[in-house]
């Protein structure tokens, strides 16, 4: 029996549809299995990027690539109604004009046993400002947490030891005279940074007045503890006699940098990173850390042109692994996968699961013919050595797509669709392999 149209259910109903297509906020409507009911303008604007066919049809599946878990978090929510998650962040490709991710905050809710409602809300700018204050907030803890214990180092324009205060024996271990000259790497382990990484640095401080990072650092004895870096940029020498600042000679002091033993803040610290930007399942960065990493590489890059390369990689025929083996069998296979990542890559390389079965590495100072090395050795050591899961063997392979930034492209997100277009081909061809990409099609490696 149809409603009349002046019945007060009826006008409820059209108020309830008039508020949800003028709602400043993305409002979504859908039954259990994740089949979209009704959706406003804001959220089809939010999603529409997600879609590969331009059609939204089913939330779960559009958000798959951001939200692998969505759908099992829902359907394990037990109560009748309430909550389900509360502005968890979606970091969504890019596009080749804005260069940076779309950041969308999302809240589910459970309505009744068959209605469920997505709230999706545009939070890019916000997420930029945060990330800006956690960087304030870690230069100030900085310079104000055990400042008595710290060494002193003076650099030249190009990262190198210049002088030094007494205590640098007591924090890393070396005697000075050892570390005159030395670019300031000396004090990172093998593979945690590049030469471009440390130019940048200092280019970082140029411009914003300091730079901090921490992370492993490594003394004399080959030993590592967790430390801070901070480099400021010292101002030109004063000469009374002269109008202007004197110019410094490339062997001048121009840097300070202070490094801070902070091993004992360490799993605090740890464990906040861990929280915000790690995958729960493999350890590895997330889709948040994965475009963070993105968006500053390509900054540099804009800065001082160099190689910088991306992996897509897939594991093949994963759906039949968790149908034969199980999901916690294929949790295993995904982990073993990021540990054999690990093996291959370097520390200064960024690793990372973007979604289900898809994983990324972002390869600082690369170029097309070692990213091609790097993704065949990851390749064959799947295939050498097969995961692990309750006393059984599970062999599996993946494909990787691989495809270099050049001058063609103003967005990460460009770089992602290139070595995207790289993965299917090589899925195409069998799987298994490695597929490079190049214009008008990828080649196979």
């Amino acid at each position: 029996m149809s409603t009349a149209p002046d019945h007060p259910d009826a006008q409820e109903y059209e108020a309830l549809l008039q508020f949800m297509y003028m709602a400043p906020v993305g409002l979504v409507q859908l039954d259990a299995d994740g089949a979209i009911q009704m959706l406003n303008p804001v959220s089809a604007q939010l999603l529409m990027p997600l879609s590969r066919d331009g059609e939204l049809i089913n939330l779960f599946d559009a958000l798959a690539p951001v939200a692998p878990d969505l759908r099992q978090q829902c359907a394990s929510y037990a109560a009748p109604q309430g909550p389900i998650c509360d502005a968890i962040r979606l970091y969504v490709h890019a596009d080749d004009k804005s260069g940076g991710p779309q950041v969308m905050s999302l809240s589910m809710l459970k309505l009744d046993a068959d209605r469920l409602m997505a709230v999706l809300t545009d939070v890019t700018e916000q997420d930029r400002r945060e990330r800006q204050l956690r960087k304030t907030d870690a230069w100030l803890n900085a310079i104000m947490t055990n400042i008595s214990d710290y060494a002193l180092v003076s650099l030249d324009r190009q990262g190198r030891v210049e002088s030094w205060n007494e205590s640098i024996q007591r924090v890393t271990g070396y005697q000075a005279e050892a570390i005159k000259g030395q670019p300031y790497a000396r004090f990172y382990p093998d593979g945690a940074t590049t030469e471009a990484q440390q130019l940048d640095r200092l280019r970082e401080a140029d411009e914003n007045g300091w730079t901090l990072d921490e992370g492993l650092r490594q003394r004399a004895d080959g030993s590592e503890f967790w430390g801070s870096a901070m480099i400021s940029p010292l101002p030109a020498r004063a000469d009374d006699t002269a109008p202007s600042p004197v110019p410094r000679t490339d062997d001048d002091p121009a840097y300070c940098m202070i490094i801070r033993d902070i091993s004992d803040r360490r799993d605090l610290s740890e464990n906040l990173r861990k929280a915000a930007y790690s995958d729960h399942l493999t350890g590895l960065s997330n889709r948040r850390a994965f475009f963070e990493a993105a968006d500053l590489e390509l900054t540099r890059r804009l800065k001082a042109v160099r190689p910088v390369a991306l992996l897509v990689i897939d594991a093949d025929h994963f759906k039949a692994i968790n149908d034969r083996h199980g999901h916690p069998a294929g949790d295993a296979v995904l982990a073993h996968l990021a540990q054999t990542m690990r093996s291959v890559c370097r520390q200064v390389d960024v690793l990372a699961r973007i979604g289900g079965e898809e994983f990324a590495v972002i390869l600082p100072s690369v170029a097309l013919d070692d990213a091609r090395v790097i993704a065949e050795r990851l390749r064959a050591e799947v295939v050498r050595t097969p995961a692990l899961y309750e006393q059984q063997t599970i062999a599996y392979s993946i494909s990787i797509g691989v495809a270099v930034m050049d001058d063609t492209l103003t967005g990460f997100d460009g770089l992602i669709k290139r070595a995207d277009e790289a993965l299917y081909a090589a899925k195409r061809r069998g799987r298994n392999q490695v597929a490079i990409w190049q214009n008008p099609a990828p080649e196979q490696a």
